[in-house]
């Protein structure tokens, strides 16, 4: 590695070198970037800064009560305009046949459709609406429960019926990951040939270490196929033990790697090694903690154009250019893959 890799720096000789007030600030800066604390109330992430000692005889209990008690004796500023209730204008009058279809728009049916909608309850007329499209005439449940049905009436209340609201449906919690994250790491290690997948989705509480214990030991692991670590709080230490992993391992198909910390100079390592990587097939790399940014998201689409393995990539691009290119190379190897089945 180079002298200008952070992995190269001597964090506990940087910390010995700190003096009171350095450490101080450096546990503000931490605090800041914690992510349980990016997700609080501002009010809530505000830690205590008054370290002096009161300069004089200032009481907040009995400020705060001398405030009150002057906002309770002001009065109340009486109406301009006292309310009477007094109704003014004229009553509205509508007008002599207003509300009435024109004779010149009448539509005149044969004489056996007029009897069927003389005689059609508001329920038959509901879904005869439907049918006609007239879908102003009701709820847009009604409207689609109406399209549904077939041999019966759907919406038996009517056009006129009160709109009721769709049931909720109360899905079970998922139940946590027990997966042992020491028994996997042995399991890999030993290159397990009952190991071919490893979830350690959803849980927070991994330590980094052990994580890029993980990746390490996957270089030589001929046996896993399926690797998932999503939020596992994953950094860009994380994302440059997958790297070097990406270049050693040939039998991993599939990796997910979402809704991690990894930052794009991490992912920007993890693009790079995938284009010497030739067995992976799916990757997703989407919901990370910042944006990637414009140079990553080029470097993806070149690396996806010069790659023929991938055939499922999960990232949302935010821009038009790089998400074309990524299509058509997502495309490309789609229909190489499928070639090669047909023969």
């Amino acid at each position: 590695m180079s002298k200008a890799d952070p992995r190269d720096i001597d964090e506990d000789a940087i910390l010995r070198g700190l003096s009171a007030e350095e450490l101080d600030q450096l546990e503000y800066e931490l605090q800041e970037m914690d992510p349980e604390n990016a997700m609080l109330p501002a009010g809530f992430r505000q830690r205590d800064q008054t370290k002096k000692t009161p300069t004089g005889q200032f009481d907040r209990d009995a400020l705060l009560d001398y405030l009150e008690k002057q906002a309770m004796e002001v009065k109340d500023r009486d109406d301009l305009v006292p309310f009477t209730g007094e109704k003014k204008g004229r009553a509205f009058v509508p007008k002599p046949g207003a509300g009435k279809i024109p004779d010149s728009e009448q539509i005149t049916l044969e004489p056996e459709l007029e009897e069927a909608l003389r005689n059609a309850t508001d329920a038959e007329m509901c879904d005869i609406a439907a049918i006609l499209g007239m879908y102003t005439l009701m709820s847009n449940k009604q409207y689609y429960d109406a399209l549904g049905a077939t041999g019966k009436i759907a919406n038996t209340e009517g056009i006129n019926s009160v709109v009721k609201p769709d049931e909720i449906k109360i899905f079970p919690d998922e139940p946590p990951n027990t997966t042992n994250v020491e028994d996997t790491l042995a399991r890999i290690k030993k290159n397990d040939s009952g190991l071919t997948e490893v979830n350690l989705n959803n849980i927070p509480d991994i330590p980094i270490p052990t994580l890029k214990e993980i990746f390490s030991a996957m270089k030589s692991n001929s046996r896993v196929q399926v690797l998932s670590i999503v939020a596992t709080r994953s950094n860009d230490p994380v994302a440059f033990a997958i790297a070097e992993m990406l270049q050693s391992n040939k039998h991993l198909i599939s990796l997910n790697i979402e809704s991690n910390f990894i930052t794009n100079e991490g992912m920007m390592a993890i693009v790079k090694a995938l284009a010497t990587n030739s067995t992976l097939a799916e990757i997703k790399i989407d919901n990370q903690r910042q944006k990637l940014g414009d140079s990553v998201e080029m470097e993806i689409a070149s690396m996806l154009e010069n790659n023929s393995s991938i055939v499922r990539f999960g990232y949302h691009f935010t821009q038009q250019g790089p998400r074309a290119r990524a299509a058509i190379a997502i495309t490309r190897n789609n229909d190489f893959i499928r070639q090669q089945r047909v023969r």
